[in-house]
């Protein structure tokens, strides 16, 4: 900054220095204004459901847990059926537990075996329409 040698100069610096300020207080007071607004719970909220919804793996990890939890699930109805065994009962929960976590760990395996199995099922027909 140059030296300051007339009374002019000072005050023209003052006044410089106090629109500079007051600039500065407003730019400080809208940024807080803004993360006063983003720190409402209903803003939080909202823009934690929309990050969730924006998550490109979302779909794929509720389909393949929905899958692990109903495997699971029938896998246990399957192996107690109507029995009243607690021994019986506690090894189907073993079992669904089991079952459920393969299942969920392992659903992209499983989802392109059951898309081959259906195409190989269904488009076995097309190719024999094809000969001559």
């Amino acid at each position: 900054m140059q030296q300051i040698t007339s009374l002019t100069e000072l005050r023209d610096a003052i006044q410089l220095l106090e629109a500079e300020q007051k600039k500065k207080g407003m730019v400080l007071n809208e940024k807080f204004l803004l993360v006063y607004e983003s720190f409402k719970p209903v803003n939080l909220i909202s823009s934690t459901i929309s990050d969730i919804a924006k998550s490109p793996f979302l779909i794929d990890n509720i389909i393949g847990t929905g899958m692990g939890l109903a495997t699971g699930f029938l896998s246990r109805k399957l192996f107690i059926g109507s029995s009243g065994n607690k021994i019986r009962k506690l090894l189907g929960t073993v079992l669904q537990f089991g079952v459920t976590n393969v299942v969920a760990q392992n659903s992209e395996t499983i989802k392109s075996f059951g898309a081959s199995l259906f195409r190989n099922f269904f488009h076995k027909d097309e190719t024999k329409t094809e000969e001559p």
